[in-house]
């Protein structure tokens, strides 16, 4: 089992390195298309820009490795800006297209609620596969649709949003797990041991 997480440059490492180190897992950092053949798990986080994040995708050359690596049903894990790189676009980069996998855009918070929306919010049923729990957030913008085929896990903030998806091993969440405490580590736990990991 290898876990590589994918370098943007637009993301905390060390807290998500710190994450599954705290779970006993090593992880190595992916900056290349030729280092991802060497992993079994892949995780995509982010913090930042939604064109910042894409273009350091397409530079690398991890953008096509990401789609192929999704469509092949293999294991990945994508956080926050990982999460809304994974659409097909965003209102913060109008313009930019996104990776495709996940359908439709991300758009911004309504200007009558607080944005960014930074803290400790409820992520309500999910049909079992994430525990009701309180996550930690920290975005602008979020997905307002669950995607068709993926089952979704919803929190509130200006009106429901979707907190995280889930299709066979790959999982994307809205918030942060490396920063939810022992309902992030959870999740990070589950989702290897469903991937085959652990």
């Amino acid at each position: 089992m290898k876990i590589g997480v994918v370098a943007t440059g637009v993301a905390n490492l060390a807290s998500v390195e710190a994450s599954f180190q705290r779970l006993g897992m090593e992880t190595r950092l992916l900056r290349g298309l030729n280092e991802v053949a060497t992993c079994t798990h892949l995780v995509l986080p982010g913090v930042g820009a939604f064109a910042a994040g894409m273009a350091s995708l397409e530079q690398s050359g991890l953008d096509g490795a990401l789609r192929d690596w999704v469509s092949g049903g293999r294991p990945l894990l994508a956080v926050c800006l990982g999460m809304q790189l994974l659409f097909d676009g965003s209102e913060e980069s109008q313009g930019v297209a996104g990776l495709g996998i996940l359908p439709g855009i991300v758009r911004a918070f309504p200007s009558s609620v607080r944005s960014p929306h930074f803290g400790w919010n409820r992520v309500g049923e999910s049909g079992g596969w994430l525990a009701p729990d309180h996550y930690y957030f920290a975005h602008s913008y979020r997905a307002e649709d669950a995607p068709p085929g993926w089952e979704s896990a919803w929190s509130a903030h200006g009106g429901l949003f979707v907190a995280a998806v889930r299709q066979g091993a790959v999982v994307a969440c809205q918030f942060h797990p490396e920063l939810s405490g022992q309902a992030g580590s959870r999740l990070i736990r589950s989702w290897m041991e469903a991937a085959g990991g652990c």
